[in-house]
């Protein structure tokens, strides 16, 4: 069984998808009607624009959407059996699901962006690395902190990272260092993304999310929330919103994908994240 997978914030880079523009007559047309639904010219910063332009999230979550779409809607001799998404991912997922209209994704991803990083502004945090340590024993100390802190993206087995408030971040840190992580590096993020501090960013987005129509996906979505096999359209719109708030499953999600039949993964977006965590999870799996 074929799966498709989509990445998050990080994987941009400047060019992204310019090749599939110059290429692909479908591929134009989306990126135009892009820049059209947004009402700035996205795909000039995707093509020609610097690192730190790339980096603001308003930019940096519509582009890899953006780009992670185009190139799976050109991708004509395979259909997915199932499908997941690393954080923004999950927006591509439901997409390429047919769960969601491309051009809804957009827009809440816009919107998506746009609440995340008032809350980083209305709640300074940040988020950190922790290799090499087992995932309960990195929740066990982040529970054990008084400030704010979780465990948020549980990416591979040995590689967990952490968000909360900045205190909380530096004083975990410590701890897990102590604990026996090999290392507890905090990452350049601009807030605390997963975390109970992007509860601003929920409550604004609760409204554009279930004002927008869901519909049953064609295949199961692995939501990052449950890391299960989803077709209820009104769990996976009300998932799409904890998320938020709610820790990445990676991991966990990848290993039911493959206890449910998976044998070959197939990565859309730019960069590879994706393909070198799934290997980390299980070495058996064809990626593609």
């Amino acid at each position: 069984m074929t799966a498709f997978v989509f990445p998050g914030q990080g994987a941009q880079f400047s060019g992204m998808g310019k090749d599939l523009y110059d290429t692909y007559s479908e591929a134009r047309a989306m990126m135009q009607r892009a820049n059209d639904v947004l009402g700035f010219n996205l795909t000039e910063v995707m093509f020609e624009g610097t690192d730190e332009a790339l980096r603001q999230t308003r930019v940096t979550q519509p582009a890899i959407f953006l780009h992670s779409i185009v190139a799976s809607r050109l991708m004509t001799t395979l259909r997915p059996n199932m499908v997941a998404g690393h954080s923004l991912g999950e927006f591509s997922a439901l997409v390429a699901a047919e769960a969601l209209h491309w051009e809804d994704g957009l827009r809440l991803v816009s919107q998506r962006a746009q609440a995340m990083q008032e809350a980083c502004e209305l709640q300074p945090g940040t988020m950190a690395a922790v290799l090499a340590l087992a995932d309960d024993k990195v929740a066990e100390v982040c529970d054990s902190i008084e400030d704010i802190v979780v465990a948020a993206n549980f990416n591979c087995p040995g590689q967990v990272v952490i968000s909360g408030s900045l205190s909380g971040i530096d004083a975990a840190c410590k701890a897990l260092k102590e604990a026996g992580a090999k290392r507890a590096l905090k990452l350049p993020v601009g807030g605390a993304f997963h975390s109970p501090l992007m509860q601003p960013a929920a409550e604004r987005l609760q409204a554009a999310i279930m004002a927008t129509t869901f519909h049953a996906p064609k295949c199961p979505v692995y939501q990052n929330v449950s890391a299960k096999a989803e077709m209820d359209k009104d769990i996976i719109q009300r998932q799409v919103l904890e998320q938020l708030t709610s820790p990445v499953r990676w991991t966990q999600s990848v290993q039911q994908m493959i206890a449910d039949g998976a044998t070959s993964f197939y990565e859309f977006g730019p960069g590879d994240v994706l393909k070198g965590l799934i290997r980390k999870i299980n070495a058996e799996v064809e990626v593609g």
